[in-house]
C-alpha cells in the first residue's frame, strides 16, 4: 500500500508541476486513480491490458456511462505513460487497448516574444538568478521535460560541441542538441558556482546544494512569468510546447521535431501542427485581402 501511495503522489505532483493541472483536475485525476487501485488489489506496477478490460467491463456492469469510462481510462493510460517515462514499468498496457478518438486540446504555449520576455526576466546581480536565467534558456533551448532537466548532472554536457544527454521514456538515453546561447549561460552559470565540468554532481542546485526539484522549479517559471507580465496559465512543461511550435512555425520537419522531443508515436507530435495550422490561419485571416 506504501509503494502505491507513493507512487500516485509522485503522479499527482507531476500534474500539478509540469502538466499545470488546475486543483480541481487534479482532484478528479486523484479520485479516479483511486477507484482503479481499489478495484485492482494487486500490483499496480503488474497490471497488464487484460487485467485493465476487465476493469473497463466491470465499469459496465456497474452502468457506468461511456464518457465516464472513457475518462477513467485516459486517467489510467496517462498514470501509466508517466511511470514508464520515470522507467518503473517497462511498457503501457494502456497502449494495447484502442480508444475512441476525440479532439485533442490545443496545449498553451508562448509567442516568441513572450518567451524572450520570460528568459529575460530574471536579475543577474547573485548566483541564483543567473541560475534562473539558465534554466529557462535550457528548458526552452532543448525543449526538455520537467523530470529530464532536474536529473541533469555536468557529466551529461559537451558544452564545446553543443550536446547534451538525457534520459528520456524507458530510462533511454539520447543526445539533443543544445543551442549556443544555452551553452554559454551553463558556462556562466558554472563558473558563478565555481563548478569543475569535468566532475559529476547535479547540474542545478537549490541554496543547500542539493538538486533542485521540479516543484521549484515550477515556482521559478510562475515567478518570472509574473514578473513578464504574462497572463497565461504557464508550466514547465508550456517552455516545451513552445520550442515544438517555433520549431515547426520555421519549417522543421515534424520526423525532426518528434526525434528533439523524444517522442516514440509521430501521432503524439501531431498535435503541434495544429498550432501550426491555427497560426496560418490567424495571419491568413488578419492580412490577405479576401479573408
Amino acid at each position: 500500500m506504501q509503494r502505491r501511495k507513493k507512487l500516485s503522489e509522485i503522479f499527482l505532483e507531476y500534474l500539478s508541476v509540469e502538466r499545470g493541472l488546475s486543483s480541481n483536475t487534479i482532484d478528479a485525476y486523484k479520485r479516479d486513480l483511486l477507484q482503479y487501485s481499489k478495484w485492482l488489489k494487486g500490483d499496480i506496477l503488474k497490471a497488464d491490458s487484460t487485467l485493465i478490460g476487465e476493469y473497463v467491463a466491470r465499469l459496465r456492469e456497474k452502468k457506468c456511462a461511456p464518457s465516464s469510462i472513457s475518462r477513467k481510462l485516459s486517467v489510467i493510460r496517462t498514470f501509466y505513460r508517466f511511470l514508464y517515462i520515470e522507467g518503473k514499468i517497462d511498457h503501457n498496457p494502456l497502449e494495447e487497448i484502442s480508444f475512441p478518438p476525440r479532439g485533442r486540446k490545443i496545449p498553451i504555449y508562448l509567442s516568441e516574444k513572450e518567451v524572450d520576455s520570460l528568459i529575460n526576466a530574471p536579475s543577474l546581480d547573485n548566483l541564483y538568478g543567473i541560475r534562473d536565467r539558465t534554466i529557462l534558456e535550457v528548458l526552452y533551448g532543448a525543449g526538455l521535460r520537467i523530470s529530464e532537466l532536474v536529473n541533469l548532472n555536468t557529466t551529461d554536457l559537451n558544452l564545446r560541441k553543443g550536446w547534451l544527454k538525457v534520459s528520456g521514456k524507458g530510462s533511454k538515453e539520447h543526445l539533443l542538441p543544445l543551442g549556443g546561447k544555452a551553452c554559454s549561460w551553463i558556462n556562466r552559470y558554472l563558473e558563478e558556482k565555481g563548478e569543475e565540468k569535468k566532475r559529476e554532481v547535479p547540474l542545478f542546485c537549490n541554496r543547500y546544494g542539493n538538486r533542485i526539484s521540479r516543484q521549484a522549479c515550477w515556482k521559478i517559471i510562475k515567478k518570472y512569468a509574473s514578473k513578464a507580465g504574462l497572463v497565461k496559465n504557464i508550466s514547465p512543461h508550456t517552455l516545451r510546447h513552445s520550442f515544438a511550435t517555433h520549431l515547426l512555425s520555421g519549417d522543421a520537419d515534424l520526423r525532426v521535431v518528434q526525434e528533439l522531443l523524444g517522442h516514440a508515436n509521430i501521432d503524439t507530435t501531431q498535435i503541434y501542427t495544429h498550432i501550426s495550422q491555427e497560426r496560418l490561419k490567424k495571419v491568413y485571416k488578419k492580412y490577405h485581402p479576401r479573408a
